[in-house]
């Protein structure tokens, strides 16, 4: 789960890093008092969006030479000219894709004097098992363009589980950023923050670029960026629901969590079923091996009910863009009469206007096999993955050349 740069701000000021003061402008009539909450007369007016680059993103309504998404004003009356560009507009960045974002929320912030910036990550090392801190003295670029020109201004430090935050971790993290000596300490107590925050909220991420120095020297987190591990909602339902942006998500994904189902909406034409991540995986693997595209990863999972299938079925159709439908389970908690029962009801429910094929195999695929053919249904049955992969392909093919 993903939140608002002002909102990750607000999160970080409460474990007592060093932010700037800013106010958040949820509706265009909220502008004059973030303003006058403020000191000036510099002040930065952020879009806020679920995406990076909004600052060299381009607005669809402002034209190619309109500015970004993070500008500049150095009175209260340029701050209102950008905030009314941007509120209502849709931001277009290297990560929203083509289509862009509505911007309907912005951030207005007290101007920085700023002398050095840097780049400082916390995330979850997964190969092992440690959180680790990447940092880089190439702030405000895109980390990955550092990777790629220059690997070796990017440091990485683990903090062992065992010990926790230790006060050496944050010194590594200073001489690596060559700051002076006045600047390590404050350092220090920032990246125990920052690691607090971290395990405290269970994210998965926390970018901070760029960190920048001051030129009075002072240590300022510029910018936030916070993932939250979904795993963990059971411990942050209310806080989490509270920072929720439903507007940022993708309707059909917001329909898919009420019903406890692993959906991602992708841009292809066949929308796929499938029960467990690596089968789903697969699945989608093989059909982009022949030639075509997956519109989503859905996985169902190994208990799923009739409910939760006729859920996950009704999700799929709902997608204009899907051009067929390929259902492949294997069943092993998951029974295949289930889901030929769930299939069925969603298709009497929302209709069938694509071709469908199903692979079925394991626990009870006889009899989920037989309640599909006597189903009256027009179902492509499919012996294997891979026979069920070309017959998807081929049905979708000869339903767009028609």
């Amino acid at each position: 789960m993903n939140i608002h740069e002002y909102q990750a701000k607000a999160l970080l000021k409460s474990y007592g890093a060093p932010i700037a003061l800013g106010a958040p402008v949820l509706k265009p009539a909220d502008v004059d008092a973030a303003l006058k909450a403020l000191p000036g007369p510099v002040y930065v007016v952020k879009a806020q969006i679920h995406a990076g680059g909004r600052g060299k993103g381009k607005f669809k309504e402002l034209g190619p030479d309109a500015k970004g998404g993070v500008r500049i004003a150095t009175s209260a009356e340029a701050a209102k000219a950008a905030a009314a560009e941007m509120l209502g507009n849709t931001l277009v960045t290297k990560q929203t894709g083509p289509a862009g974002k509505k911007v309907e929320r912005l951030y207005i912030e007290d101007g920085a004097d700023i002398a050095k910036e840097f780049y400082l990550s916390c995330l979850v090392d997964r190969g092992n098992g440690r959180v680790a801190f990447i940092c880089s003295t190439e702030g405000g670029m895109d980390i990955e363009e550092v990777a790629e020109k220059t690997p070796k201004k990017i440091h990485t430090f683990h903090v062992d589980p065992a010990v926790g935050y230790a006060p050496y971790v944050g010194r590594n993290i200073a001489a690596a950023l060559a700051l002076d000596a006045a600047q390590t300490k404050p350092c220090v107590k920032l990246i125990g923050q920052i690691y607090k925050a971290f395990v405290d909220n269970d994210m998965s991420l926390l970018e901070i670029n760029p960190l920048v120095v001051l030129k009075d020297g002072d240590l300022r987190v510029l910018d936030a960026k916070v993932n939250f591990d979904s795993n963990a909602e059971f411990r942050h339902a209310k806080e989490w629901a509270e920072l929720r942006d439903l507007s940022e998500e993708d309707d059909k994904e917001i329909e898919a969590s009420k019903y406890d189902l692993s959906y991602v909406a992708l841009d292809g034409a066949i929308g796929c079923m499938v029960n467990g991540a690596g089968l789903a995986m697969s699945t989608m693997d093989i059909i982009k091996l022949y030639g075509e595209e997956p519109a989503n990863f859905l996985d169902v999972g190994g208990g799923a009910d009739k409910e939760k299938v006729t859920a996950a079925f009704k999700i799929i159709t709902a997608d204009p863009n899907v051009k067929g439908i390929l259902v492949n389970i294997f069943g092993g908690i998951m029974r295949c009469d289930v889901i030929a029962e769930g299939v069925i009801a969603a298709v009497k429910e929302v209709g069938l206007k694509v071709p469908l094929v199903v692979r079925l195999e394991g626990t009870n695929v006889e009899l989920g096999k037989k309640i599909l053919n006597e189903s009256g249904l027009d179902v492509i049955a499919a012996d294997d993955l891979d026979d069920a992969a070309q017959k998807i392909v081929a049905a979708v093919r000869q339903q767009t050349a028609a």
